[in-house]
């Protein structure tokens, strides 16, 4: 990769000024790919007890996979649900299938197997992505996910959420950045595409410690980045400490200019599989501009326009 900062006109991936999951998969499939989330019925060292209790403070009933299929249902059924509701506005896509929601590797490695293949083998598929934690990937998953790696387009979602100690403890998330770039090397040796998750507007982060997160990712070796606005959720640890005053939801304005000051600093080869976050309408506390997805998306692009900035102008290796 190299350092744009001296580019004199827009870096542009079709009509955008970063680098879109659209575009990237337009370009490796040759047509619209989408994500199909399921819900395989697993839960989390984070809330079972084996590393902590209690979960992430921000994480939903769901585990965060509040738009999946129903655990109720089998994998095969849950799929068929999703694709074909969101056929109705891709009718020629192909898919991926993502299981989503919890922890996607806590399990052992002959049952994430048969989770794995069953969606494999429907028509119409590309490759996995799999979400999880960095403290979940034995040796033996990790040399599974190298096999399916040599035979699928294959993504490993992790979540980091941030690089600041003081609030990853405020959130609960039980894991540190060490342990998350150790995981991101185990991945990458096997060549294992990554996609790192952070949250802007997480409790008592200012606009500098958001910022220290992005560049640090910038500099991670990951290939992916999903940058997610923080969503208070009922039902939600976060809850109280929204009560106590320890969080503050950040303004539509302020989020796109931070959203946009991101952009510029991460790698113009890393690709941007999310810039905004979705959150049930009935669950949803705040902020409630959130909702308007579009509309928030198209200022993003409009400040970029605006700036005359791009993914990658002010990035610097190192």
């Amino acid at each position: 990769m190299s350092n744009l900062l001296q580019a004199s006109s827009p870096l542009l991936w079709g009509d955008k000024r970063f680098h879109t999951w659209n575009y990237e998969m337009r370009g490796q499939m040759d047509t619209k790919v989408f994500k199909v989330m399921l819900d395989a019925g697993f839960t989390c060292p984070n809330r079972d007890g084996s590393i902590a209790k209690g979960g992430c403070t921000f994480c939903s009933a769901r585990g965060s996979g509040d738009f999946a299929g129903s655990r109720r249902d089998d994998l095969v059924t849950q799929f068929n649900h999703i694709r074909d509701r969101q056929h109705q506005k891709w009718p020629n896509a192909k898919y991926i299938g993502y299981f989503q929601a919890y922890t996607n590797t806590y399990a052992p490695v002959e049952e994430l197997r048969e989770y794995y293949e069953v969606i494999l083998q429907q028509p119409g598929v590309v490759g996995l992505a799999i979400a999880t934690r960095p403290d979940c990937l034995p040796d033996d998953v990790v040399e599974y996910l190298a096999e399916l790696n040599q035979r699928t387009y294959l993504w490993v979602e992790m979540g980091l959420q941030t690089i600041h100690q003081s609030t990853s403890d405020l959130i609960n998330r039980a894991h540190d950045t060490a342990c998350y770039t150790e995981a991101v090397a185990k991945l990458r040796r096997h060549g294992i595409r990554v996609c790192t998750h952070i949250i802007h507007g997480l409790p008592q982060e200012t606009h500098e410690m958001m910022l220290e997160t992005v560049a640090a990712v910038a500099n991670m070796g990951v290939q992916g980045i999903k940058i997610h606005l923080l969503h208070l959720m009922r039902k939600t640890p976060m809850v109280k400490q929204y009560e106590a005053g320890l969080l503050r939801f950040l303004e539509q304005d302020e989020y796109v200019k931070l959203i946009a000051d991101s952009l510029e600093i991460l790698p113009p080869d890393m690709i941007v599989h999310r810039l905004t976050g979705d959150a049930p309408r009935d669950a949803l506390i705040g902020p409630m501009w959130s909702l308007k997805k579009w509309e928030v998306l198209n200022a993003i692009d409009q400040e970029l326009v605006a700036r005359d900035t791009w993914q990658g102008k002010y990035w610097r290796k190192g």
